[in-house]
């Protein structure tokens, strides 16, 4: 698990990560939060849907987002399209438990930078987050 990855790169940069978990179960959302917190190198903030999620997005400097695909109000996938539109360079790692590949398909030609399949293992979940947020490094946050 690449939690001291995580670390390090927070205190080279001097300030902890902020990641917005996006899911529609409030069980959800707890879990990664909870998976997040175990270091303090990162900092969670929280939404419901993919319209809550465009919308704190817009509003907040986030460095990576984990985004449900199948959502009441804003689909993963249309959130992942406006966020990509306007935030370019702004991480998305997808989760789903059950969406078709066709779905899928479309979440990564919106410009998802990886998928992870509910359930999601404590150890895969930190591992993905540490690498997406060190290829992303150098885009500039």
């Amino acid at each position: 698990m690449n939690i001291k990855k995580i670390e390090n790169m927070a205190k080279r940069r001097g300030k902890p990560f902020k990641i917005l978990i996006v899911d529609d179960e409030p069980y959800i959302r707890d879990i990664f939060k909870e998976f997040c917190e175990i270091t303090n190198s990162v900092e969670v903030d929280l939404a419901q849907n993919g319209f809550d999620a465009v919308n704190k997005i817009s509003q907040n400097a986030y460095d990576l987002v984990t985004m449900d695909l199948i959502m009441p109000e804003m689909a993963g996938v249309e959130a992942v399209a406006k966020i990509k539109e306007n935030f370019p360079h702004l991480p998305v790692i997808v989760i789903t438990g059950n969406a078709t590949e066709r779905l899928i398909t479309r979440a990564g030609v919106s410009g998802a930078d990886s998928l992870l399949y509910k359930p999601v293992m404590l150890d895969d979940f930190v591992d993905e987050v540490a690498n997406t947020l060190e290829k992303n490094l150098g885009r500039g946050f």
